[in-house]
């Protein structure tokens, strides 16, 4: 297994699945000659020409909808959108074609794309341009939205986006592009719908996907080094479809949940998820679910108010702090 970056992980997933089957073309503003703003696209124009690697105009309504186009006459188009923020223009393609067309003829045609768009906050860079979206996506039947949080994932969701028959949605946190972890060399899958428990604990679980949940793993794995708590870490990986059963499974052992999620906290996935462990684990719970979550505000440009504004360890850690088994509250006190 390889150390690789984030970010050259989604590369190196597109080049092989480029080569693999022709069919696969790559769509969106400035990814041929720019080699895209986050450099995802590095070298694959001179690799595999303009044919394959499209340069569009700066109109996401009219390259999303071209690339539904393309997928129902046979393409595996895989658009990237500069940033989350800039797919507001073709939700009308995404809403109301490349998520129904599939049901809506009948079966009798699919659209095999993949939409690829970084998001999250942290980087100073303003209300409009630091948003996570992925509650609207996943909240659309027949689209999947997946959110990995580490090199190992991103590179076989996104293969299995790619291949799959159905449009999903990609979903790729800003703050992870550099982060580093061994990958899997070969033809490496992760399926949709699965969640991978992070790192196994009995006092408590936490829940989350994307950057949260590379930084829910760290203060679990501080917490049971210092021997205060230990805490169990769902990565969700995918939002639609969503592994109710790990959820549940991880809930029943512990007996208590933190659903930890850089996104405003009022009807998000973390709400479907407490909805999931009412329904299916109350009689196990031992505490009310906790939700922790940015601040519900346009996020800041101004540095100190956007570090305000969003959720991150230190949150987490004083929500653990408050739910922990007590006896364990007992023992960090006296150290």
């Amino acid at each position: 297994m390889a150390e690789i970056s984030f970010r050259q992980a989604l590369n190196d997933t597109l080049r092989e699945e480029l080569t693999r089957d022709e069919n696969v073309v790559l769509m969106g503003e400035e990814i041929g000659v720019f080699e895209g703003s986050y450099k995802i696209t590095a070298g694959l124009l001179k690799e595999f020409g303009p044919k394959r690697v499209v340069d569009t105009p700066i109109s996401e309504n009219a390259f999303v909808g071209m690339a539904v186009g393309a997928a129902m006459l046979g393409l595996r188009p895989v658009v990237e959108i500069m940033t989350f923020n800039f797919i507001t223009p073709a939700m009308d393609e995404i809403l109301n074609h490349a998520a129904k067309i599939h049901y809506m003829f009948g079966g009798q045609t699919a659209v095999p794309m993949v939409i690829r768009t970084p998001g999250g906050g942290g980087q100073q860079l303003s209300a409009t341009h630091s948003q996570n979206l992925e509650t609207w996506f996943a909240h659309i039947p027949g689209l999947y939205v997946v959110a990995p949080s580490n090199p190992q994932d991103a590179k076989g969701l996104l293969r299995t986006s790619i291949r799959s028959n159905n449009p999903v949605i990609f979903i790729e946190h800003l703050g992870l592009y550099n982060t580093k972890g061994e990958v899997t060399e070969g033809d490496h899958i992760v399926p949709f719908g699965k969640a991978r428990i992070a790192k196994e604990g009995t006092d408590l679980t936490v829940i989350s996907y994307s950057r949260m949940a590379s930084q829910a793993l760290e203060v679990a794995q501080r917490l049971e080094q210092e021997n205060k708590w230990s805490v169990e870490v769902v990565d969700l990986r995918s939002l639609r479809p969503l592994d109710k059963d790990t959820i549940v499974e991880s809930v029943k052992k512990t007996g208590r949940a933190i659903i930890f999620e850089e996104d405003w906290r009022s009807y998000g996935i973390g709400a479907e998820i407490a909805a999931t462990i009412q329904e299916d684990a109350f009689d196990y719970l031992d505490a009310p679910v906790k939700r922790v979550a940015n601040v519900e505000v346009p996020l800041p440009y101004s540095k100190p108010l956007e570090t305000a504004a969003l959720t991150g360890a230190k949150q987490l850690l004083e929500a653990i702090e408050e739910m922990a088994p007590r006896r364990r509250r007992v023992s960090y006190a006296r150290s």
